[in-house]
């Protein structure tokens, strides 16, 4: 039982996670007891965090999964290794593969099934990666925003460890890779506006507003972050998960302009603003940034909300019309150019329309926890 109980722990990243609350009193964003929001956000209720769930288990309207396939475009390795240097790859979600000075780059790992801790229960992916784990090419690092199931998968990382030179992590996300057997020389954790340099190239963690956790028991016991990468002048931004806020503006006075935002456009709704930006939001952090082209990611792999999985494409395709923003949506797997984006196709309406869903809870310990809908708390 013991043995089990210890399993359970590191399989949960449990002992990092109590670390957690007591290990980073020096962070601002830590008050020494959990990590916290620059602005905290109003706390909510018993009755209106269970009245959320109720909704997401139960009450899902149609339209959240698509009916047909997606237009996924396969990779190889021979076409990854023939790529150009500044190649971004969107394999799913908020998982994207850059390749810059000939070394590539990955983006908060998912290539699970599910994001969730089970195999049979949680929100099931829309497609399968463009590139099976074992055909990546060796990496010079792994980039992860913060440690929810949707963006830091356990296999997968651990998959990657033995071809991967380096994790970049907000505080306390290194030390969960550490319990899970990950080499600590090959951690590097940071605070919001911390960095580190690797091969010439920038590496910033910055702001977000968000929050943390993997299970009932260690919420916000570790810090979530965006990034900014800095590549001689090529300046791109990712946002890992956020609600939206005026550290955007500051970002991007201090870190931009930037030639790329790769934004979150993706579960999000009127029940939880503060964690997830609704489309126009995206669109105003992209301003706010100085970003030029805008690449909407953490949409069109899991049903992780209560919109039509098309929606997010939809909407911040008006609204980036509306404001004169240059938006590129290239398919899952295709590649694009940093340095000269595409616009890409509308893929999404190639696929065909969506039908029913049952009525079931199927959406266990994803970013949307509402076991954890009060971080603040």
């Amino acid at each position: 039982m013991a043995s089990m109980t210890g399993s359970i722990r590191r399989i949960l990243g449990l002992t990092a996670a109590q670390r957690g609350r007591t290990s980073f009193g020096a962070s601002a964003q830590h008050d020494s007891e959990r990590f916290r929001n620059a602005k905290p956000r109003p706390v909510e209720g018993f009755g209106k965090t269970l009245s959320i769930a109720w909704n997401v288990l139960f009450n899902k309207p149609d339209g959240t999964v698509p009916a047909g396939a997606l237009p996924v475009q396969t990779l190889t390795r021979a076409e990854l290794d023939a790529a150009p240097d500044r190649s971004l790859y969107r394999l799913g979600h908020s998982t994207l593969l850059l390749k810059l000075r000939g070394q590539f780059w990955l983006t908060d790992p998912v290539f699970a099934e599910r994001a969730s801790p089970f195999r049979n229960l949680g929100p099931k992916r829309f497609h399968a990666p463009p590139i099976a784990l074992a055909d990546l090419p060796p990496l010079r690092g792994v980039i992860l925003s913060h440690d929810h199931y949707d963006h830091l998968d356990r296999e997968t990382v651990l998959a990657l460890a033995a071809s991967t030179g380096v994790f970049l992590t907000p505080l306390g996300v290194g030390d969960r890779l550490i319990e899970w057997g990950i080499h600590a020389a090959k951690v590097r954790q940071f605070d919001w506006w911390q960095g580190t340099e690797v091969d010439g190239i920038s590496f910033t963690a910055t702001p977000a507003q968000h929050f943390s956790g993997r299970s009932l028991f260690d919420g916000n016991s570790t810090l979530w972050a965006s990034w900014v990468i800095v590549d001689d002048g090529l300046r791109v931004f990712f946002s890992g998960d956020t609600g939206y806020f005026d550290g955007f503006r500051t970002i991007g006075e201090r870190l931009g302009p930037f030639n790329v935002t790769m934004i979150e456009t993706g579960a999000y709704d009127a029940q939880w603003p503060y964690v997830h930006m609704q489309p126009d939001e995206t669109v105003q952090a992209h301003i706010d940034l100085q970003g030029h082209w805008l690449v909407p990611v953490h949409n069109g792999t899991f049903d992780l909300a209560m919109h039509r999985w098309q929606e997010p494409f939809e909407r911040v395709l008006g609204l980036t019309i509306a404001r004169g923003v240059p938006l590129a949506t290239p398919r899952i797997g295709e590649r694009l150019d940093l340095a000269a984006p595409h616009r890409g196709e509308r893929w999404w309406r190639e696929v065909a329309e969506t039908v029913a869903q049952p009525k079931a809870a199927r959406r266990w310990f994803a970013c949307r926890n509402t076991a954890q809908a009060n971080p603040e708390s």
